[in-house]
């Protein structure tokens, strides 16, 4: 059995610049991973090079790579770039989404489109890639959301975007387990990050936070421990889809 640490190991992080993303990457650093962060936008560009010079700082080797990972062959390169930076690569981690609120008789085809390019096309051949170059053992995370388990209006493109991504988490699982590579999902509530506050009224920030243990959203140091257990002592997790919320809902 391998062991279950992140000393000496090499950490792929899709969206990795900030926020969530970001805090994993420190995380797997400070444990001893070298980290490759992938960002999407030239916005988040500072973001990427600061988040790096954290892991670097922590010791161990960082390398930055900008991709729109809704085109596969960029997913495929930057698991090639990410590996030739650092060796093989043990953990891969899908942070990248987009979000959406808005009734579906307003939702245009375009939006349709980017919302499931980016919260599913773009997972699908992040765990594609994964599972023909990660080392035995390795193991794949990708970041979903509790609202697969809501009942709410306006977010038809957001959760259902997300929502194919257990089922590909399900057949990867089973078919990576021969290699001993474990296969997860993990859905936090409503994060308070800038990700979530853009789509909502402060009336509905503040039934979010009701949902929630001690009247709160879920913060990103509630989930990076998570992640960073998913892929250590967590291995024997495979499959499944987590809903760590504070009790914002469950199924």
């Amino acid at each position: 059995m391998a062991e279950h640490t992140l000393a000496g190991k090499n950490v792929l992080i899709a969206g990795g610049a900030k926020n969530l993303g970001g805090l994993i990457a420190r995380q797997a650093a400070e444990a001893g991973a070298n980290v490759a962060i992938h960002y999407n936008s030239d916005s988040s560009r500072v973001d990427a090079e600061s988040t790096l010079a954290e892991v670097e700082a922590a010791g161990v080797k960082g390398a930055i790579f900008q991709g729109d990972l809704t085109v596969p062959a960029n997913v495929t390169r930057l698991f090639a770039d990410a590996e030739a930076a650092l060796g093989k690569i043990d953990v891969a981690v899908n942070t990248v989404g987009k979000v959406l609120r808005k009734p579906i008789v307003e939702t245009t085809e375009d939006e349709y489109d980017s919302m499931f390019d980016i919260n599913s096309k773009a997972a699908y051949f992040f765990i594609k890639e994964a599972g023909k170059n990660l080392a035995d053992d390795g193991k794949v995370i990708t970041i979903l959301t509790s609202l697969l388990a809501a009942f709410t209006d306006g977010y038809s493109t957001y959760a259902g975007g997300k929502s194919p991504v257990e089922h590909f988490t399900r057949a990867a699982a089973k078919e990576f387990s021969p290699r001993g590579i474990s296969v997860t999902a993990v859905a936090p509530g409503p994060m308070d990050t800038p990700f979530f506050y853009g789509q909502e009224t402060p009336e509905r920030v503040e039934f979010h936070k009701s949902q929630g243990m001690g009247n709160q959203l879920t913060k990103i140091e509630d989930i990076a421990p998570i992640v960073r257990f998913l892929a250590t002592e967590g291995w024997w997790i495979t499959g499944q889809t987590i809903f760590p919320n504070g009790g914002y809902t469950t199924r």
